[in-house]
């Protein structure tokens, strides 16, 4: 790769960049060959050209991880003091802050999303596993119900086995250890299917983790793809719990597959939504979360605001600001640090979200978009996009684009963009702006999402529930709330006392 590329990243980065080298499966504590020593290969959204070859697993594969991970679960891991389960966590966090240097630029390389974006991805990925180490100490707890004086009542939780991990490209490293680090604070064994389109960090932190000394089978990366290493996994008997991030179509085919063996599913899956601005809102701050909520992470991120409603009152002079924010950001080479935005993860992808500007265009849209410079063709670029004119009936309204692609559409009242917000099939999150903090509240209980945010874009507390309602997802992660997918609950009933028993057959 060309030098002048990375004049914007670390010495330790460039170290990392020019070492790739081809990536093999990590299962019982080793870096193996896939069983048919199958490969594919991993391209550059930036280039198109190949970065390096990934082993290919499959069943076999998928069934030697899950046997490497329920011998460590019944046997030194599943034996473990919590202290010293937790000790291996702490690890794991400080080695990933020893290396963001090195993981940043690599996440950069192999997605396409701007390194002043993913150095902060990766500096929230080592704090999951030092949240869910303090988390589990100070609230994984049981409750205790005594009744009168005859018996006594507790919960304990346990943990439920192995987790079989399938995770998103759009922020590969920061959703692996979202996800990871509960499963293994919690004490389950892992067996991780990345995405296939992103493999160089979830490699990267099978050699941290590799590094921290967790018995051999506790942690396992099998690549591949989704019907081949994702199938197996979900459909393995052995395997207690499947969370999933994903595209909401792939998540209801992982539910129906994984049905046989009754195991627990966690799914965070697509979105469509909407942000509101009220004509009192402070439309500057608004401004800022809409171009910001849907042009980062390339567009490519579940939460985005991809409708945008506004007051008809304010749409006029909104739009234009808004243009103006378009034609202005800065699209580029990743690795730099003034690019905003980068180029699209994969070429089938890239083709994906330019047939819906297609799409938006033979709809009735106004498309609006900013400029790609030549030197950037080669690249899986899509310019940031405005879609004006834009109509609820519409497919570009209603179904997930993935790209930093958004329809522009206007309301006359609370009750009509209330309305207009839940009729969508999806209800992953919403943004609503106003100065009427009754009107606030008032909208986001009413919107039908998961996750609401007022006057705010997008600001995560680990302590609370991540997911969405409808068909945005199941269940919810995040805080104690993981607690329920990844511990198994006991309740245990002692007497105290001699209670009544009935004395069937006695004379």
């Amino acid at each position: 790769m060309s030098t002048d590329r990375l004049t914007d990243v670390s010495e330790a980065g460039k170290k990392v960049i020019s070492s790739i080298s081809d990536i093999k499966l990590y299962i019982d504590g080793a870096f193996v060959d896939a069983e048919s020593k199958e490969q594919f290969d991993n391209i550059s959204p930036y280039t198109n050209e190949k970065i390096n070859s990934v082993a290919s697993g499959d069943k076999a594969d998928v069934d030697k991880a899950v046997k490497a991970a329920r011998k460590a679960f019944k046997g030194e891991w599943g034996s473990l003091k919590l202290k010293d389960r937790l000790a291996y966590i702490y690890k794991i966090a400080d080695l990933i802050d020893e290396h963001i240097e090195e993981i940043a630029p690599l996440e950069s390389y192999d997605t396409g999303l701007p390194i002043s974006q993913t150095r902060k991805m990766v500096a929230r990925a080592a704090n999951n596993f030092r949240f869910y180490a303090e988390m589990v100490s100070a609230r994984l707890v049981g409750e205790v119900y005594q009744v009168d004086d005859e018996f006594l009542n507790y919960t304990v939780q346990s943990p439920v086995g192995i987790a079989g991990l399938i995770t998103p490209w759009n922020a590969p490293f920061m959703l692996e250890t979202w996800k990871i680090a509960p499963a293994l604070a919690t004490g389950n064994t892992v067996v991780l299917k990345p995405a296939e389109w992103s493999p160089l960090t979830a490699n990267r932190l099978a050699e941290i983790i590799d590094k921290a000394g967790l018995p051999d089978g506790v942690f396992n990366v099998v690549h591949g793809y989704g019907e081949t290493a994702g199938a197996s996994l979900v459909a393995n008997p052995d395997v207690e719990l499947i969370s999933f991030t994903g595209e909401t179509t792939t998540g209801s085919e992982i539910m129906k597959n994984g049905a046989d063996s009754l195991k627990r599913f966690s799914m965070e899956l697509g979105g469509k939504s909407p942000i509101i601005v009220f004509e009192d809102a402070d439309l500057d701050r608004a401004l800022d979360a809409a171009t910001w909520g849907i042009f980062s992470f390339n567009g490519e991120r579940c939460t985005a605001n991809s409708r945008l409603y506004l007051h008809e009152s304010i749409a006029d002079s909104f739009i234009e600001k808004l243009k103006d924010r378009v034609e202005n950001i800065v699209v580029g080479d990743p690795m730099k640090n003034e690019t905003q935005v980068g180029p699209l993860i994969h070429r089938n992808h890239f083709e994906n979200v330019k047939s819906y500007l297609e799409i938006a265009r033979e709809e009735g849209c106004e498309v609006v978009s900013g400029h790609i410079p030549e030197e950037l063709s080669r690249g899986n670029y899509v310019a940031p996009t405005m879609l004006l004119n834009a109509d609820n009936k519409m497919r570009v309204v209603q179904e997930e684009i993935f790209g930093p692609v958004i329809a522009v559409m206007t309301f006359k009242d609370e009750e009509e963009v209330i309305e207009k917000a839940n009729d969508v099939r999806y209800g992953l999150a919403g943004y609503v702006w106003t100065n009427d903090i009754k009107r606030g509240h008032r909208v986001a209980q009413a919107v039908e999402s998961g996750m609401l945010w007022v006057n705010a874009q997008n600001v995560r507390d680990l302590r609370t529930p991540f997911g969405g309602s409808k068909h945005s997802g199941i269940g919810r992660e995040g805080g104690h709330y993981a607690f329920e997918f990844y511990t198994e609950t006991k309740i245990i009933h002692v007497a105290i006392g001699d209670h009544h028993i009935p004395q069937f057959g006695k004379k």
